[in-house]
């Protein structure tokens, strides 16, 4: 059982990182390597400072709907990890972590939403929808689409997990 317990909240811390990454990294969706576009800047390299030249985003409520998304399941995540901790040390023996899980759970959806907004309504929120043939989705997306079933699943152990002493 033990085990169980450690490899849960290693999964959560991983899921939990992963999730800070998709939210604030700058690799929502790429072209050739020298323009990338996330949930808050676009971005294009200068070859001749050899920097990176940054600007805000144009919010539409697609984009804006993504962020929120984003942003809630960063937070659903991370109270479930807090109210995990504090029931570890305080919840009765025998007890299931059902609100850590449901919190996880929230987390998955929330990331699944966003997801899946971003990729149905891209045209909508990229600035250049024109070059959209040129470009494609980057790593942060896809790591947003991994941590749906990582955070599901370990909602569902949590759901299922008893505290043994």
């Amino acid at each position: 059982m033990a085990y169980l317990l450690m490899f849960v909240t290693l999964l959560h811390l991983i899921t939990l990182a992963m999730l800070f990454i998709a939210t604030m990294e700058k690799s929502w969706w790429e072209w050739d390597g020298m323009e990338s576009s996330d949930l808050w800047y676009n971005c294009r390299f200068d070859n001749s400072t050899g920097t990176r030249l940054c600007a805000s985003t144009t919010e539409t409520e697609w984009l804006q709907a993504v962020q929120v998304l984003m942003v809630l399941s960063v937070i659903f995540s991370s109270i479930s990890f807090l109210v995990f901790l504090g029931q570890l040390f305080t919840m009765s023996k025998g007890g299931l972590f059902y609100f850590t899980g449901l919190c996880q759970v929230f987390a998955g959806l929330t990331v699944f939403s966003a997801a899946l907004i971003y990729t149905l309504h891209n045209k909508e929120i990229l600035p250049d929808s024109k070059k959209l043939t040129s470009g494609h989705f980057g790593y942060c997306f896809i790591v947003a689409w991994v941590c749906v079933p990582l955070l599901l699943g370990s909602g569902v152990i949590y759901i299922h997990l008893r505290k043994k002493e």
